[in-house]
């Protein structure tokens, strides 16, 4: 072969043993990930599929590059520099959040469902009890702390009130089994929190996703609500809206907070975690742990907490009761194929309340199918206030709230 010829097929070969054996290993470790989830196994795989093709790339580029004495101990030193870089690149846990001490008042149900769920109780301080309040949060896997500021309205009025940490969020039980966070074991959790409560109905309030579980809990069981608020809701089913628009938090970021989350959602980890979570959500969770993804989770969502708002608002407090992270993402992909709810919630006679920001980034429309599918219900747009009414506009919320509930008797 031609001096010049053998160059450029030495080249040619050095460009593939620096892109090829990357692409290999991820497929060998996304395909071994689909039939086991343990990390020693389908990273072993990856890794010598990583070394392997790097040596052989390489090997067969000394032949054109180097003298033959050279050759096996440069294509050796290419093999061990992209397991190093592999491994430095993926296996470095990121940062995991600081254990901190259990708030007074907060306390646990243990359900029947096998769910340990966190939650805090105001008693009615009226003369008389008008039953339980209870709060729903969104995400999915993104809590509250503490007490809904509109809990002295509510208890002063003769409510009991209740918020809980869904299962895999806050302070209650993370799974080991990443796919039993669907939306029926979520409704499930709150049919034995009625039950635990011993109560024949309760009114619930859901927040964003919140809205979404009380629509599919109310659809299952509409003889168990006395009367339901949506605020700032979510989708009341994910076909409901044919080009799926359910708007976009991240819009009002500003260019450095985008810079910021997207440094941390492509750093290799989170790449090899997103994939397996395709291919095998418990491969995923077992390379990336509960602790290290409900972090990453929260650094993501204080970048965006106050880009849901109206310009102006004031900032949102930031609270140490973390997000979960894989009951938010396997929440999601668990309600996109849940069947539609809203042929059953049309027949519901429940008094239903909707109250929707007007700068929420979900698009009015969604709100706007929860008013045309549960008889009677009343749509009440809120001005000043975004996707978090209750902090946008705490007086206005409280105030419709409690008007609402005061109807009721």
């Amino acid at each position: 072969m031609p001096f010049f010829a053998r160059r450029i097929a030495g080249v040619l070969l050095v460009l593939l043993a620096i892109a090829l054996p990357p692409v290999a290993a991820l497929a060998v470790v996304l395909a071994t990930a689909a039939v086991t989830d343990s990390p020693p196994l389908f990273l072993g795989a990856g890794a010598l599929t990583l070394a392997g093709s790097a040596y052989g790339l390489s090997r067969a580029a000394t032949v054109f590059l180097v003298p033959a004495r050279s050759r096996t101990w440069v294509a050796a030193l290419v093999a061990v520099a992209w397991l190093g870089l592999g491994a430095a690149a993926v296996l470095p846990a990121g940062p995991h959040p600081a254990a901190g001490a259990t708030p007074a008042g907060v306390r646990f149900w243990s359900l029947p469902t096998g769910s340990g769920i966190a939650y805090v109780h105001a008693p009615a301080t009226a003369r008389v009890h008008r039953g339980p309040v209870v709060f729903l949060h969104g995400g999915p896997g993104t809590p509250g702390e503490g007490l809904p500021a509109v809990t002295r309205a509510l208890t002063e009025a003769g409510f009991d009130v209740y918020a809980y940490d869904q299962l895999g969020a806050g302070r209650s039980t993370r799974l080991r089994d990443v796919t039993g966070y669907t939306v029926a074991r979520h409704v499930a959790d709150l049919e034995a929190i009625r039950a635990l409560l011993g109560v024949d109905r309760m009114i619930l309030v859901g927040q964003s996703w919140g809205a979404s579980l009380a629509a599919q809990y109310l659809a299952r069981h509409p003889a168990n609500v006395r009367a339901v608020v949506f605020t700032g809701p979510g989708p009341i089913w994910p076909g409901a809206d044919p080009g799926g628009d359910t708007g976009d938090p991240w819009a009002r970021m500003t260019p450095s907070q985008r810079e910021q989350r997207d440094e941390l959602l492509s750093s290799p980890r989170v790449v090899v975690q997103a994939l397996l979570q395709q291919v095998n959500p418990n491969a995923a969770h077992a390379f990336m742990g509960d602790d290290e993804a409900d972090e990453l989770l929260h650094r993501v969502a204080v970048l965006g907490k106050d880009t849901t708002g109206c310009p102006g608002s004031q900032p949102a407090r930031v609270h140490d009761n973390h997000q979960g992270f894989y009951s938010n993402q396997r929440t999601v992909a668990d309600f996109d194929h849940t069947p539609d709810p809203r042929p059953a919630l049309r027949t519901v006679r429940v008094p239903a309340l909707i109250l929707r920001g007007e700068c929420d980034f979900v698009p009015p429309e969604t709100a706007e199918e929860y008013r045309r599918t549960l008889p009677g219900a009343k749509l009440v747009a809120v001005p000043g206030a975004g996707h978090a009414i209750a902090a946008n506009q705490p007086e206005r919320y409280r105030e419709s709230l409690v008007a609402f509930l005061d109807a009721l008797d």
